[in-house]
């Protein structure tokens, strides 16, 4: 994807770096990668005269287990103020840029001019130039627009789909479901997941609106359905909806998704809220973040009347991430939990991604003192290098 001699490919490559953080710190400082996968883990590992083998020398950076961003508007978002406001397609390289390697691709508002066929090119599209992507079948709307008009053969027919969603309550922009509705679309994620061997989550836009978390409280209070099915985002919207995800989590050991907004307005920033949720004791195995990048960041009155937008980026969660670590409200390790180890277990993949294993996906971004990306790999390519401008 990048022609640099730094991101050459090979049939193998062999990462030397000043050390590894798995998250948790590990002794070796040689990563060496075959086949999309990591294959060893060492010291000063000795590479056989001959073999087809890229050596990186990176004794300057430290590994961790490239980033996954769980919310994006891959294809754009937006479009609350007419076809002039849609939000652009979010590039290969915007991605990569900030240590991501695996994306997960959300519908929105629009699901007319915007439709589950198109998110499904885009999320191949980024697969072919080396991100590894994902999907979520449905829209904010219930019912939820499906590839194959249901959401259980979605799951089971179509690898890159994972999940439902982003499906909004609580918000003047949803569909207003009713709890029926909820429970039903959240047992046919479940049920088509399960025949097709993954987590199946379904991602949850909360909104402004009064009612909060109520449905999703209700949902695992009245139903079998378990807690780590339902992935509520958004929730530092404003300060005391952050105070219900907290009671929510603690209450059903469920996880919430704090996302890294821009301009907060009345709500918190992503530091912020995860730092409100780490002081009402919600362990940090509990919290991720995502960027929600390439949607729109409309601004309504009081009516609902739409008066403006921006579009949201992925450099404010990178920039709140490295401030708690910075500021020492996390340690490293635990924080990569926020943005990789956590994200992983949500999605279901973390057989094989959120950490520097052997046997795990080849996917590494390497930071520098300053925990700024200067490199990614995804599947043992290099898709990005700070050095090259393309």
């Amino acid at each position: 994807m990048i022609p640099s001699d730094v991101c050459k490919a090979g049939l193998m490559t062999l990462l030397r770096v000043g050390g590894i953080n798995s998250p948790e710190r590990l002794e070796q400082t040689d990563i060496l990668m075959a086949g999309g996968r990591i294959t060893a883990l060492g010291r000063d590992l000795d590479t056989p005269r001959g073999w087809p083998i890229h050596v990186v020398d990176a004794h300057h950076l430290i590994a961790v287990p490239a980033f996954i961003d769980q919310h994006v508007h891959v294809t754009g978002g937006g479009g609350e103020g007419g076809c002039g406001t849609r939000c652009p397609e979010i590039t290969a390289r915007e991605i990569a840029s900030m240590g991501i390697g695996t994306v997960v691709g959300v519908l929105g508002t629009d699901s007319i001019s915007r439709s589950p066929a198109d998110l499904l090119a885009k999320v191949r599209g980024l697969g072919a130039e080396g991100i590894s992507a994902f999907m979520y079948t449905g829209a904010y709307r219930v019912p939820p627009p499906t590839l194959t008009g249901d959401i259980q053969r979605d799951l089971a027919w179509i690898p890159e789909v994972i999940g439902l969603g982003e499906i909004a309550i609580s918000d003047h922009r949803s569909s207003q479901p009713r709890q029926d509705e909820i429970e039903r679309i959240v047992s046919d994620t479940r049920i088509g997941a399960m025949l097709a061997g993954k987590r199946g989550i379904c991602h949850f836009h909360i909104g402004d609106g009064k009612r909060g978390l109520e449905p999703l409280r209700r949902l695992l209070s009245e139903t079998e359905i378990p807690a780590d099915q339902v992935i509520p985002t958004h929730v530092n919207r404003y300060p005391a909806l952050l105070e219900e995800a907290a009671d929510y989590a603690l209450a059903f050991n469920a996880t919430v998704d704090v996302t890294a907004f821009e301009d907060a307005g009345d709500g918190l920033s992503g530091f912020d809220a995860v730092s409100r949720l780490l002081a009402r004791g919600v362990p940090p195995e509990l919290i991720t973040m995502s960027s929600d990048c390439n949607g729109s960041l409309p601004e309504f009155d009081t009516n609902g009347t739409y008066l403006g937008m921006k579009v949201a980026k992925n450099t404010t969660l990178i920039a709140d991430w490295q401030r708690l670590v910075r500021e020492g409200v996390l340690p490293l390790e635990s924080a990569l939990g926020l943005i990789s180890t956590n994200v992983a277990r949500v999605l279901g993949l973390h057989a094989r991604k959120g950490r520097i294993a052997i046997g795990f996906d080849a996917d590494v971004t390497l930071l520098d003192s300053e925990l700024q990306p200067q490199q990614t790999f995804v599947a043992g390519q290099c898709v990005y290098d700070v050095n090259t401008t393309e």
